[in-house]
């Protein structure tokens, strides 16, 4: 029970007079007065609702109106909520014969609300008075109790007599003082209380089904149902207590003492109208009559928080009616208080300073919940709490009220009050719910680590990190920092595991386990890019310690990569392979090793990159330099020659030159020579080493693709102070074969060595004496046979000028048939048929016959003409001929020194028109005369 003493009170409801609208004139307006006599009353629906002989209704705008609705009286009232229908009780003749009508308001009959229905309330024809009334909301029950303890049930649509049908529910010996409809779902209920008892019916049942909850009462109008917030509870006000019953048994009772005259349930605030204390108490059942003037407390009580939200004294109270928002206390001198409720922010505001006064935290919780107040203002009631118990030195209780702060107290205020390591516990309670909500930050969870691992408190670390995927509350990054820091090695390293830090996941087994081999095997699982990446972070350490594995891993990696626990997915069919030239620095220290993976990279791989057949290069040329034994050396001087023929050097050809020359490996460096046709540096390699057959053969092999081998050879053997006799024949005899050099260059080169004697030579110069002498004569011939000619075609040009020319041919030069006129005669002899002529000239001044020669020695002409400016042409022949002589002989002979003349001065006086109009006269006069 709770004590009625014990409960604070508040003042949640401010109480006004309601007045008069006021006049035109803006005078003060006096209190508003209803018709004396009223007796009941209700509210719904907009108004409020009273009774006399009339029916009154009063709207909020203070308007009174009424309609005659009984002859003598109206005795009771029920104005239903969601509907536009009132039932009253009443008496149109004297004696007892109580009338029931049900009145639709939204219909009018005569300017009065329609009244769709009228019978009388009388119990079996036995007379007796109606004591009280109720209806249900869906129009389907309505309910009358008598002083006789009779409940009448009327079942179907209330509105009409024909839907419904009427019968005698409940019999008894005592008053019945009060009458509730319950409904809950598809059951309802009716709760029936009487001076000694309280009963509830089944009526959703057949038959009715009751059930007695109680072998005590209450007096009229001391009853009530609550609304949801109290679940429908029924309220039944005695004089020591107040009772709440459920349909099947009895709830929670508050001891409220006093006569209690009216129960009424208002927006989760019971109120009760009750005798002052002062005043003797009447009957219970007499608690509404009129000659009752003693004074009455009005109270208003917060079951759920257990306080008085207001209190009051008024003079004899007819009844509280609840509309607009407000509450209506009708007095019986007809006037009306309104109780306001105050707004939420003021009722908190008040309530609070009060409380926190008198540290009664819980009550203001309990109001500011009750109240809907927002989260922020409970969030400061729970700190203000914290502080409090925090104060007093009660660190649990107050970590639990900061708990309740979480999101939006900010975290730090709690944190400083319990860094304290007697307080550590607290601290972890607090951080625990911080990440349970998702609310933790880095630092946050790096405290609650610190903190478990302070405590030792391995089973709540591991309950901590091995939650579920879905319920991870922290930032799992900074947890496996915290925890390798501490030394948990292994619960980081089920957390960088689980959630796929691999990167924590292998520094931790590499640097602070050591465990080389599960490192290697968890790198084998991961997927391709990460598997990648990481060997080629911690590919070194792992070669170090497991080669063999590491080696074979990197084998599979660079090929046909596939994870060993399958983490593509079920769609990841085709492998993947990294670029192997990466993981070359991996086998830094690791010779034996590199070579067995770059060796199965060229077998399994033969499209590997250039860096792989590089250091392979290297590795056999090493390994071949340094080995003793003959037969090993010969079969690693055969593996490194094999490579460099396999023809993935092509690229890269100075860099194997250079490999193969660090290593001295000759026969790979004469391979590279002749393959980049350094035929010089050939020559020069056996020059360096005194081969001289070898010097030949080389000059015999590519002397025809460098003809200058020959001359350079000369020039080595030609520096030999030994008897090279032999080798400068052989070279000579090639040279003149070849025409290579000129002879007096020859000398000149064998001058430097004193073993060349003239008998050496002799048989060069004189066979290169005889091949000149043949040739001048040659050229003296050709000579005078340019010269005869060119007299004969001067005389040829004079006689032209000079003499006239007679035309003798007989017939045509190009069908060969007799010569007939029209015909066409050219000064160079030929002769043709005018249509002959014309269908195989191409110039009309050129003869058809000399045209093809003369066109020759046109072209050359135009040639010489071009090639006279080619200076850097010229100059690059003179530079690369070895006989300078005979390219400036050339160049002289096509007359590029020369500035050539095309047309002879023509004699002076005569121009080249007149010579040609002369000429073509001549044609026409010979051609007339054969005509």
């Amino acid at each position: 029970m709770a004590a009625y003493l014990q409960w604070r009170r508040f003042v949640f409801f401010d109480r006004e007079t309601v007045k008069e609208p006021s006049g035109p004139d803006g005078a003060g307006a006096k209190p508003f007065a209803l018709p004396p006599g009223i007796a009941v009353c209700d509210s719904g629906r907009g108004s409020l609702v009273f009774g006399d002989i009339q029916i009154w209704f009063l709207p909020r705008s203070l308007q009174l109106s009424s309609f005659q609705a009984y002859k003598l009286r109206v005795t009771h009232l029920y104005q239903l909520k969601q509907h536009s229908i009132l039932v009253s009780v009443g008496e149109d003749e004297e004696g007892i014969n109580p009338l029931v009508k049900v009145w639709n308001l939204e219909k009018r009959d005569g300017g009065n609300p329609l009244c769709t229905r009228i019978f009388p309330a009388i119990p079996g024809n036995k007379p007796t008075v109606v004591s009280c009334l109720t209806v249900h909301e869906n129009l389907n029950f309505m309910a009358i109790g008598f002083a006789d303890g009779s409940v009448v049930l009327t079942k179907g649509d209330i509105t009409r007599d024909r839907h419904s049908k009427t019968q005698i529910l409940h019999e008894g010996s005592y008053p019945v003082t009060g009458l509730a409809f319950r409904q809950s779902g598809k059951t309802t209920h009716l709760f029936v209380v009487t001076t000694e008892n309280i009963q509830s019916y089944m009526l959703s049942v057949k038959d009715y089904p009751h059930l007695e909850l109680d072998t005590h009462g209450c007096g009229l109008r001391c009853s009530s149902l609550s609304d949801p917030s109290q679940d429908l509870q029924f309220i039944v006000a005695g004089n020591e207590c107040v009772y709440l019953y459920q349909p099947d048994e009895r709830g929670p009772c508050f001891a409220f003492e006093g006569q209690k005259l009216i129960v009424h349930w208002y927006r989760g605030y019971l109120i009760i109208v009750s005798k002052d204390r002062k005043t003797s108490p009447k009957s219970e059942f007499s608690g509404n009559e009129a000659q009752n003037s003693d004074k009455q407390v009005l109270n208003i009580y917060d079951l759920c928080n257990k306080f008085i939200a207001y209190s009051s004294i008024f003079d004899d109270i007819v009844d509280v009616l609840a509309e607009w928002g407000s509450l209506y206390v009708l007095t019986r001198d007809g006037k009306i208080h309104v109780l306001q409720e105050k707004d939420t922010q003021t009722k908190l505001e008040a309530c609070n300073y009060m409380l926190f006064r008198k540290n009664l935290f819980e009550m203001a919780i309990n109001l500011a919940k009750s109240h809907h107040l927002d989260s922020d203002g409970l969030s400061e009631i729970f700190r203000q709490y914290g502080d409090h118990l925090y104060n007093k030195g009660n660190h649990d209780g107050a970590i639990q009220q900061y708990i309740r702060t979480i999101g939006k107290l900010e975290p730090s205020y709690v944190i400083r009050k319990f860094l304290d390591a007697q307080r550590i516990h607290n601290l972890t309670a607090y951080l625990q719910m911080l990440h349970l909500q998702s609310l933790a930050n880095a630092d946050h969870t790096t405290l609650l680590l610190n903190c478990y691992t302070k405590l030792k408190d391995s089973s709540k670390l591991e309950e901590f990190i091995k939650t579920s995927e879905s319920e991870v509350h922290f930032d799992v990054e900074t947890a496996i920092k915290v925890l390798r820091q501490a030394g948990y090695y292994s619960h980081a390293v089920y957390l960088a595991e689980k959630h796929e830090h691999h990167e924590w996941y292998l520094k931790i087994q590499l640097e602070d386990i050591k465990n080389y081999q599960e490192a290697l095997h968890y790198i084998g699982k991961l997927p391709f890019e990460q598997a990648e990446s990481n060997m080629k972070r911690y590919g070194k350490i792992l070669m170090h310690h497991v080669p063999n594995e590491t080696t074979e891993l990197l084998k599979i990696l660079c090929t046909d990569y596939r994870p060993c626990g399958g983490n593509e997915g079920p769609g990841m069919l085709e492998g993947k392979k990294a670029n192997s030239e990466e993981f070359i620095p991996v086998f830094a220290n690791n010779s034996r090793e590199l070579k067995a993976f770059l060796e199965h990279m060229t077998e399994v791989q033969a499209d590997s990159p250039q860096g792989v057949y590089d250091t392979l290069l290297e590795l056999r040329l090493q390994n071949w330099a340094h080995e003793q034994d003959e037969q090993i050396k010969e079969k690693l001087h055969n593996e490194a020659l094999t490579l460099l023929k396999s023809g993935r050097f092509k690229t890269v050809f100075d860099k194997a030159l250079v490999l193969c020359q660090m290593h001295s490996f000759k026969d790979g460096v004469l391979y590279l020579y002749e393959q980049g046709k350094l035929f010089q540096q050939i020559m020069h390699y056996h020059m360096q080493n005194e081969q001289y057959k070898k010097v030949i053969e080389v000059c015999e092999l590519y002397g025809d693709q460098e003809a200058c081998l020959w001359e350079q050879a000369l020039g080595y053997f030609a520096r030999k102070e030994e008897n090279c006799k032999e080798y400068i024949a052989a070279v000579l005899k090639h040279i003149e074969n070849k025409n290579l050099m000129p002879p007096l260059l020859v000398v000149q080169t064998l001058a430097h060595n004193s073993t060349a004697t003239l008998s050496v030579i002799k048989d060069y110069l004189v066979n290169k004496l005889q091949k000149q002498s043949r040739q001048i004569e040659q050229d003296e011939q050709r000579i005078q046979k340019y010269r005869e000619e060119t007299m004969r075609i001067r005389l040829e040009i004079e006689e032209l000028k000079a003499s006239p020319k007679i035309f003798q041919k007989t017939k045509c030069s190009i069908c060969t048939s007799a010569l007939e006129l029209p015909s066409v005669h050219f000064l160079c002899g030929h002769s043709f048929h005018q249509h002959c002529f014309e269908s195989y000239s191409e110039s009309d001044s050129e003869c058809p016959t000399c045209m093809p020669e003369n066109r020759k020695v046109m072209d050359m002409i135009r040639a010489q003409e071009q090639k006279r400016d080619l200076h850097d042409q010229f100059q690059h022949q003179l530079k690369c001929s070895n006989d300078g002589f005979s390219v400036v002989a050339d160049y002289f002979g096509r007359g590029v020194f020369n500035k050539l003349t095309l047309i002879t001065d023509l004699p002076s006086g005569k121009t080249a028109t007149t010579i040609e109009a002369g000429l073509q006269r001549e044609l026409l006069i010979h051609t007339k005369r054969s005509t």
